[in-house]
This record gives C-alpha cells, structure tokens and sequence, in this order.
C-alpha cells in the first residue's frame, strides 16, 4: 500500500493487486503499539487507514492472485487467477510472508487471543503471565529471550533433545533465571474457554506421555514462508524463497521491485515494510523515467 501510494503521488498510473483484504498481517494482529504515531492502534483500523492514504490519488485497487509474471523488454505482463492480464512497465512484489502453522487443533481459533507468533508485537500483552514458545531455533530462543522482560516465565517447548540455535543465543537463554526448558515435546492441541488460550497439550515424542499444562499465551516459531510461489522461475529469490534485492529494493529484473516482509532481510515489521514501500514505489517512478531518457 505504501509503494502504491508514493508511485501514484509521483503522478503514475497504478494498480494494487490484492487477493485478500487489504491489510495482509495486519488484519491478524489484535492491537499495535509499536508503530510510531499511535500510542496504540488496532491492526485492521491501521491497514485501513494506511489503505484509504493509498487510494487517494488514484490507484486502482484490483482483486486476484497473481500467478505469473513474464519480464520483457520495458514491459512486464501479469497474470492473475481472474483470468485477467496487467501489462506495466515497473512492478512491486509485495506479497509478503506467512508464519509457518503448527496445524494443530485450536491455532487458527485462538489466533490473536493467546496464539502469537511476533514477541516484539504481541510481549507486552502477556506482563507477568506463564507463556510458552514452540521451537528450538534462532527466532525461537531470541524471542523466547526477549520476552522474559515482560513475562513472568518463558517456557521453551522443542521437538528434540537439544536447541538448534546459535550457541551464544542458546547460552544467553539458559543463564536467564525465567526460562526454562521441555524438550523431546511436540504440541497436540491448543485448548481455551472460547475467549482466550488456557491451555496447551502437549506428547513427548520418546514416550508417548502426553500432558495438559496451563498457559496464558503461545508464540510459535517454527518458521516462515515467503510468498513466492509465482515468482521461483523469474530467478530473484535465493533457496528459501525469499526475495533477492539491493538496498533501493531492485531484484536482478530492470523494472522488478521487491519490498517489505517478501525480502531477504532480518527485520519483519510493519515500520520496515513501510520504509521498504516508500523506497520501492519512488525507485519504479525513478525507474519509469530512466526508459523515456
């Protein structure tokens, strides 16, 4: 929305694909306090701010999912699933990530009401509650880490018997007094009173026990996904999928941008994705301009 809003007040003509609501994460995320103008904000009032700001100076929002793109020389043609084709001389890939599901009974309810999977989002929702995190890796481990300034404790429940993690994250977890550790555990379901997340089960996988503990909040990391499918042959992403770019948010394509959570990058947030979109949106005017030099 972002890119679409700087290429269109750069006097563009401009279209926003969309295949959902627009908004992406944001329409999964209950409430927002770390996004600089608001003290706190709920994610879809947000997203539908941000999509209003976009609209105004005449973007023109479409629905479907792109399937392909085909680069040419000063033209790039787009594919959607509605059978409906886009020719345009600049394009920005903004698709985005999805966290990667347990697909455990009860995630999807309780989504947003005790199921987290951003600490730096959600952690401070859960001042001094019990909270458990499901993973053994970086992303795990950090957050699980960094969560103890809000939590009373952070319990870390992982599939094996050792962390996957950095030795200096894992060491950095293990000396701090609220974390502690299940391992060989995977979880079964995820159980609540229709408001909120109660409890968690949970199997170890050597025994075959399996245990009901109580749990006021959940965040899962056990990986992301990019949003790349319709563009793995254009030969712009690296092995994971993730989106290749410089730092003016060009892909290896002349007129093939890529910003925000869909980039190879460390930081996934809403205030990066922005940032990302402004950049990405005057670098196809930019872009645009080059071709009538």
């Amino acid at each position: 929305m972002t890119a679409a809003l700087y290429a269109s007040r750069a006097n563009l003509s401009v279209a926003l694909i969309e295949r959902g609501v627009p908004g992406g994460e944001l329409m999964n995320t209950a409430e927002v306090e770390n996004y600089p103008g608001f003290k706190s904000i709920m994610g879809p009032d947000l997203a539908t701010d941000m999509f209003e700001s976009a609209m105004q100076f005449g973007v023109a929002h479409e629905f479907g999912t792109v399937k392909t793109i085909t680069p040419g020389e000063g033209i790039h043609t787009i594919q959607t699933d509605m059978g409906k084709t886009y020719e345009a001389k600049a394009v920005v890939i903004a698709t985005g990530s999805v966290h990667r599901k347990l697909g455990v009974p009860g995630e999807e309810q309780y989504a947003g009401r005790g199921v987290s999977y951003c600490a730096v989002c959600d952690g401070a929702f859960f001042r001094d509650k019990e909270v458990k995190v499901i993973g053994g890796g970086d992303s795990a481990v950090e957050e699980g880490t960094y969560l103890t300034q809000f939590v009373k404790n952070v319990n870390i429940v992982h599939r094996r018997d050792e962390l996957r993690a950095q030795k200096i994250l894992q060491d950095r977890a293990m000396a701090n007094d609220k974390v502690d550790f299940t391992w060989d555990t995977v979880v079964k379901s995820i159980k609540g009173d229709d408001k909120k997340v109660t409890t968690l089960e949970m199997e170890n996988v050597k025994t075959g026990a399996v245990t009901e503990v109580p749990a006021d909040g959940i965040f899962i990391y056990v990986g992301l996904l990019p949003n790349t499918e319709a563009f793995r042959d254009l030969g712009i992403t690296d092995e994971e999928g993730w989106i290749i770019t410089d730092q003016d948010m060009h892909t290896s394509i002349p007129g093939i941008f890529a910003v925000g959570d869909v980039r190879q990058k460390k930081l996934r947030q809403i205030s990066t994705a922005v940032g990302d979109g402004a950049m990405g949106g005057q670098e196809a005017y930019n872009y645009i301009e080059s071709l009538n030099d």
